[in-house]
């Protein structure tokens, strides 16, 4: 099995087998970079949020330093549970699940992947969640 791949040389072919291991090894690796991205940012946020817990004396100044901290944090939870996706398709790849959709097990597609790589239902199949999760909604 190909354990390093070059992100910026590999390109993902229809016509290879799918989930090959080649593939794998990309996504692996396309998964691992955007978490350590993740994972760098949060870093970075918390550095900020220390720097910038100075009192501001203006009321509006303290109100606008609260608002931006407030989305930052907003954002960091989010991505917090990004993470957890992220390390939920690591664990897809290990057991050989990885790129099947949970609700056919047909093939999600390899377009998908790259865009999305986090990804556990085919088009259809999340089409037909979204159109449920509206009905439901709705009323």
């Amino acid at each position: 099995m190909s354990e390093k791949i070059d992100l910026s040389n590999y390109v993902l072919s229809e016509d290879d087998e799918f989930m090959n291991a080649n593939q794998r090894a990309y996504f692996r690796a396309k998964l691992i970079a955007w978490k350590n991205d993740i994972l760098r940012e949060a870093r970075e946020t918390l550095d900020h949020l220390a720097e910038e817990s100075a009192n501001h004396p203006d009321l509006a100044d303290r109100a606008s330093s609260e608002t931006d901290r407030a989305i930052e944090l907003r954002a960091r939870d989010r991505q917090r549970k990004l993470i957890s996706k992220i390390d939920a398709a690591l664990q897809r790849i290990e057991d050989g699940t990885y790129g099947y959709c949970e609700e056919t097990g047909e093939p999600i597609g390899l377009k998908r992947l790259d865009a999305r790589p986090i990804a556990t239902l085919s088009i259809e199949a999340q089409e037909r969640h979204e159109r449920r999760e509206k009905v439901y909604r709705d009323e």
